[in-house]
């Protein structure tokens, strides 16, 4: 079976470039182990972040890295045996966290964030998927006032820059929007324009479910297989294509380090457990506890508690210590009932080391693209990732400058 194109990998980020690039002509089909949104797009905060224009930066006072190192925090765990391969990676992110270095990295993600919700909202609108897309935007809550004025402060930075709203709440404009929140907290920063999914899952099986309306092809196959000029083994037997376009997230580099790239991808490991509410209590919006590093997010399972960032080869056992030491503090946020899930959900966010996802095409390889890196942003950009890398293949004019995103800067 021969096509125009191969996409591997059909979580959020493969599912909407095989969209945009069906659209625009091209036959294409979509291949993975799994079902569409079954691994690291199935769970998360289920956040579109608009007002996300700088990217999760590495804290860089020495204070801080030594409680970090201390391996007791509940945002930020690691494990000891992955240091060797994680410690290169964290000193080039810790440099590219620096404060001019950030905000030159944030110019350049600006270009692709400013068009995550409107692109979410028009494949949605053409999937019917419109009704998992929630309006009214996120919070981050705050127990003391000093963190509380520090986040106003920079999201007035951010709104001077790149000209994004956002609501500075009050204890009692907190207790209005949520009434359900402990009542003892300082304040909240609400990100307006900001929207969220209320089944992450569900929104990207719609989106590969519209790319089948449109005359794409989703296969189960193994990615392993690719070989040049491009060919790869599935269920219905061998396809090929003019063009491949890897896009595996955390499991990229198994496929492009066989292809000789040494890209500096490592993966932030995070987990997540639902409960239900508490009788009469309601959760509005999906909400940050800023200070203690997880969020409650309301989706359609129940109230999905989500954990912060776990450092650890990609494929070691599961250790949800974080969800553990976190849930006690939840239940003090918001009146959690019991859990919902048999085990808590783990997942894996590919990550570069300048915050920058690598979007293009393949320096050595003629035909072969890539697409992943994306860490906490994934379904953020998915859509607007889509649409630039199909308009890139398919030599129209992008709608933002590729140059940032190449593969060739490392």
């Amino acid at each position: 079976m021969t096509f125009d194109t191969l996409v591997l990998g059909a979580g959020i980020v493969g599912v909407c470039t095989a969209v945009h690039l069906q659209r625009r002509g091209q036959r294409v089909v979509l291949v993975d182990r799994k079902a569409p949104g079954n691994e690291t797009s199935f769970g998360n905060a289920g956040l579109i972040q608009a007002e996300g224009v700088y990217p999760y930066a590495l804290p860089r006072e020495l204070r801080t890295l030594l409680r970090y190192a201390g391996n007791r925090l509940p945002d930020v765990r690691y494990h000891p045996d992955a240091l060797p391969r994680v410690l290169p990676f964290l000193w080039r992110y810790w440099r590219n966290s620096h404060p001019q270095r950030h905000a030159a990295i944030a110019q350049c993600y600006a270009t692709l964030i400013r068009e995550s919700v409107a692109e979410h909202r028009a494949l949605a609108r053409a999937a019917g998927a419109e009704g998992l897309i929630r309006q009214g935007g996120w919070m981050r809550v705050f127990r003391t006032r000093e963190k509380h004025w520090e986040a106003i402060a920079e999201s007035e930075r951010a709104r001077q820059e790149f000209g994004i709203p956002f609501e500075a709440l009050d204890s009692a404009g907190l207790r209005a929007a949520e009434p359900d929140l402990d009542p003892s907290l300082a304040g909240a920063v609400r990100y307006v324009i900001s929207e969220s999914t209320v089944d992450p899952h569900a929104l990207v099986s719609a989106y590969a479910r519209y790319f089948e309306a449109l005359g794409g092809l989703v296969v189960t196959g193994d990615a392993t297989t690719l070989s040049g000029a491009w060919r790869v083994e599935t269920e219905v037997g061998p396809v090929a294509a003019k063009s491949a376009v890897i896009a595996l997230g955390p499991w990229s580099d198994t496929l492009t380090q066989r292809l000789g790239y040494r890209l500096p991808l490592a993966v932030k490991r995070g987990y997540h457990m639902h409960y239900a509410a508490k009788e009469g209590a309601r959760l509005n919006h999906p909400v940050l506890d800023a200070e203690r590093g997880y969020l409650l997010a309301p989706m359609t399972r129940g109230i999905r508690l989500t954990t912060g960032a776990e450092f650890a080869r990609r494929d070691a056992p599961r250790t949800p210590d974080q969800l553990e030491a976190v849930e006690p503090i939840a239940r003090t946020l918001f009146p959690l009932a019991g859990r919902l899930d048999a085990e808590p959900w783990m997942g894996s966010r590919p990550c570069t080391p300048d915050m920058l996802p690598i979007i293009g095409p393949a320096p050595a390889h003629a035909g072969l693209w890539f697409a992943f890196g994306h860490a906490h942003h994934g379904l953020t950009l998915g859509p607007a990732t889509g649409r630039l890398l199909a308009e890139m293949m398919t030599g129209a004019e992008p709608f933002a400058d590729p140059k940032p995103f190449r593969a060739d800067r490392f």
